[in-house]
């Protein structure tokens, strides 16, 4: 961990930070994609609902550095029951969210949060760390990438073409069987 970097569970006086970093993170991923909703809008469903499974089966980091609010992660034990992935894969640990305020970024301020949370996410049957980032997220990319990341799985998207949707919402009539 870097020097003179505390990292400690949240309490219900961070909420003003972390309020604060979610629209904040929000806002940037806002910024990346037309998916995301503006911070201000989400910002306290969306801290209620990382607070509510970080209680349940995880944990909301804050670190601080002299006083100074540098940043969160939060995370989680996600179970799953892919048919299709190995046992291990089914269970395992999740970092839902992770903001590093502008001020401290480039300081690798994000690989001591993601080391903390994994330290607190550990315990046994759990073997993998997952996250996620916006395709065009390079600067997170490239933060997880150097703390050990690798892709697991990509989605891709695009929109529907018009042309695609026939208007009854059934098959096209041409492509329909015949009886």
């Amino acid at each position: 961990m870097s020097p003179f970097l505390r990292i400690r569970p949240a309490t219900a006086a961070d909420r003003s930070n972390l309020r604060r970093a979610v629209v904040a993170l929000q806002d940037h991923e806002r910024g990346l994609h037309d998916s995301r909703l503006p911070g201000e809008q989400v910002a306290d469903a969306y801290l209620d609902r990382i607070e509510r499974r970080a209680a349940e089966s995880g944990a909301m980091l804050v670190a601080e550095l002299a006083g100074a609010f540098v940043g969160f992660v939060a995370g989680w034990i996600e179970e799953s029951d892919a048919i299709v992935e190995t046992p291990d894969s089914d269970r395992f640990a999740f970092v839902s969210d992770i903001f590093v305020a502008p001020a401290f970024r480039g300081r690798r301020f994000a690989g001591d949060l993601l080391g903390a949370i994994e330290r607190r996410l550990a315990q046994p049957g759990i073997t993998r760390l997952r996250l996620c980032a916006l395709a065009a997220n390079d600067a997170a990319t490239l933060a997880y990438r150097r703390d050990g990341f690798s892709p697991y799985e990509v989605t891709f998207e695009r929109p529907i073409s018009p042309r695609a949707a026939p208007s009854d919402g059934g098959l096209d009539p041409a492509q329909e069987p015949s009886s």
